[in-house]
């Protein structure tokens, strides 16, 4: 029971992270540059002072970390651009439907043949993908946005998968934010860091609390549960996110990205709870 708490308030982090940067970016209150240098700041100083108080020092030099810092940054860089167009359950849709199908993939790759009911579900879950990308006349999905959150969803999905084996989730989480930071000042310095109190509050909760905190949660649990049921769960939060953004923020939703959800959702599912 203390495991599915810990995975019901971490999901619910993860649908957060989509609100906050939707309603920080597309609200104008912050560029998604700015927005996401905010982010990985305030995540790193929440978990460097977590674990400076815990005497425990951040493993900045252990080689998976050179995984997990570029593969944040890529989530980083992609999620706050995508939000400038996308809705939080669309983008959230896009980002875990890729993440589940590319994980698919690298269990199918490394010694986990996909069974006929996997392949099935992976075909239903890709055409999910499919129906809610695919350029239509009067298309609301914006190709640029989605793109971006397509690369924000490989990175969270390398993210995932490199941190299945931390022996310290809140320091190995700590020490891939401290390492993300300088590539994306980096990178998105030039986009200027303009942003007024309400975004900075948003950029901060963001980071600090559902971002830091919630992917150092996620690296603890992922501990204690196998490939699958990692993958499984991570389904419920395109759902939470299309309710809470059709609550929060007045989003609509359309029988084209419920019928996609439930597609995305169902075929994944399907395919990672095979007996085998």
């Amino acid at each position: 029971m203390r495991l599915i708490l810990l995975t019901l308030l971490t999901m619910c982090a993860f649908a957060a992270n989509s609100l906050l940067t939707r309603a920080a970016v597309d609200g104008g209150h912050i560029g998604p540059g700015a927005f996401a240098v905010l982010r990985v700041a305030s995540g790193a100083a929440m978990l460097g002072g977590i674990a400076l108080w815990r005497g425990v020092s951040l493993p900045l030099l252990a080689r998976v970390r050179l995984t997990g810092a570029a593969s944040l940054a890529l989530y980083m860089v992609g999620f706050s651009l995508a939000y400038l167009t996308l809705d939080a359950g669309l983008g959230a849709l896009i980002l875990f439907g890729v993440t589940q199908i590319t994980m698919f993939g690298h269990a199918a790759f490394t010694g986990q043949p996909p069974t006929a009911r996997q392949l099935l579900g992976a075909v239903v879950a890709f055409g999910g993908l499919v129906l809610v990308l695919w350029p239509t006349e009067g298309s609301v999905t914006d190709p640029v946005g989605a793109a971006l959150m397509v690369l924000a969803g490989l990175g969270w999905a390398a993210y995932t998968i490199a941190g299945r084996g931390a022996a310290d989730p809140l320091a190995a989480t700590g020490a891939n934010f401290v390492l993300c930071l300088p590539v994306l000042l980096v990178l998105l310095a030039a986009s200027g860091l303009e942003a007024d109190a309400a975004g900075i509050a948003l950029g901060v909760v963001c980071g600090a609390v559902t971002s830091g905190l919630g992917y150092a949660l996620w690296y603890s649990v992922l501990r204690q549960m196998r490939g699958t049921t990692a993958a499984v769960v991570q389904l419920s939060v395109p759902v939470i996110a299309i309710a809470a953004g059709v609550v929060f923020l007045g989003e609509a939703v359309s029988g084209v990205i419920v019928i996609a959800a439930a597609m995305v959702v169902g075929g994944i599912g399907w395919s990672v709870t095979a007996k085998r």
